[in-house]
């Protein structure tokens, strides 16, 4: 990277929020900044600047990206999660799984006072130390003895 956009980008670094966004509207043709969000603007800032140098990426390699994540992205691609139940009449209790959650097989680990904690999803539930639970926050009480939320707990 030029050694002057790169002392442009981290002088921004250091400006107050009003000031990033008066660059955001000057860099992004007059649009308001649409976060409060100092490191949000300060990141698209930079981008906007590097781009503005160097060009954008291409149209080819954007749609190219967009497929492989539409194809293989297991967190938020819908279609690679399992139907659980949602019209077979099957358990109900469990009809839509949390969109928070990786597909069924992936493994969460954590380190909680020197111990790692490794926890595997199930298509209905989560295991822990061979034993099944229904929900994350089950686990977490289980390994601190107080209540977690357990999406916090395992910083999901």
């Amino acid at each position: 990277m030029d050694s002057a956009i790169l002392e442009k980008i981290l002088a921004l670094k250091g400006v107050s929020l009003p000031e990033l966004q008066a660059k955001y509207a000057e860099l992004f043709d007059n649009k308001k900044a649409t976060s409060n969000n100092k490191t949000y603007l300060w990141q698209r800032v930079a981008y906007r600047i590097q781009e503005l140098a160097y060009g954008s990426l291409p149209e080819e390699a954007r749609n190219k990206a967009k497929e492989l994540a539409k194809e293989y992205d297991p967190i938020n691609n819908k279609t690679l999660r399992p139907d659980n139940g949602v019209g077979n009449g099957t358990d109900k209790r469990f009809i839509s799984r949390d969109r928070r959650l990786p597909i069924p097989g992936t493994l969460i680990t954590k380190n909680y006072k020197g111990n790692e904690i490794r926890v595997k999803i199930l298509e209905i539930g989560f295991e822990y130390n061979g034993k099944v639970y229904r929900t994350l926050t089950a686990i977490a009480k289980e390994v601190t003895g107080s209540h977690w939320n357990g999406y916090l707990f395992f910083n999901m």
